[in-house]
């Protein structure tokens, strides 16, 4: 049996490249976030300005080596003056999805209140799903994004699928592709084993999310760098 031979860094040394992650992240302003980290778990503190953000250092924290999780308990504060109501909320976001040409909008329906805006509806894709979220996300006064959207994908051959997926993953991201199981009933992927980075996690649910077929993705991999 191999040993790993990968250093296991300190928690101090996990937050200095957090920082440093967050620093070199454009969309955020790293000194409006607060960073502790406990056991390789990140905690996120402090408060930003647009939700996106929010998403965004999020995201600059696990793609650090070394990180097997993340606490987001950053707030949204919107500033008062000349903030937008929901119903100027709930107009951004129709334009959202009608101007994003992977939107199917007219399938999409949505709620704002308080700036909590809830998606709902039923799309053919995944990916779409996910579309809809990440345009509206990004929108001025958007303080939180709940998606209810539903997959109401065409059944598909669930031995080809699973075919397809891993040579997609054989494609995309293929040091990684074989230390993970597939598991498909009625159009939900299952996937399990272990990853070396948070980064590759997201690269194999986005590939897997492409596929013509897939419900939705129950991501059950595990984040061990020094696997």
């Amino acid at each position: 049996m191999a040993i790993s031979t990968a250093i296991v860094k300190s928690d101090s040394q996990i937050k200095g490249d957090v920082l440093n992650e967050l620093k070199w992240d454009s969309r955020v302003d790293e000194t409006d976030v607060g960073v502790q980290v406990k056991e390789g778990v990140v905690t996120l503190t402090g408060s930003v300005n647009v939700y996106a953000k929010k998403i965004a250092a999020r995201e600059a924290a696990h793609r650090v080596h070394g990180v097997l999780d993340v606490v987001d308990e950053l707030q949204v504060k919107v500033p008062g003056i000349g903030a937008r109501t929901d119903t100027d909320i709930a107009r951004g976001v129709r334009d959202a999805l009608e101007w994003d040409a992977f939107v199917p909008d007219e399938k999409i329906t949505s709620t704002v209140s308080l700036g909590i805006v809830t998606l709902e509806g039923a799309v053919q894709t995944w990916s779409q799903r996910a579309d809809a979220e990440r345009v509206v996300r990004g929108l001025a006064g958007v303080r939180g994004v709940i998606n209810q959207i539903t997959v109401a994908a065409k059944p598909v051959d669930t031995t080809r699928l699973k075919t397809d997926i891993e040579e997609a993953l054989e494609r995309q991201a293929e040091r990684e592709a074989r230390r993970i199981g597939i598991t498909i009933k009625d159009g939900v992927v299952m996937l399990t084993g272990r990853v070396r980075s948070w980064v590759e996690k997201d690269t194999i649910d986005r590939v897997v999310g492409f596929a013509p077929g897939v419900r939705r993705v129950d991501d059950r991999l595990v984040v061990d760098p020094y696997s």
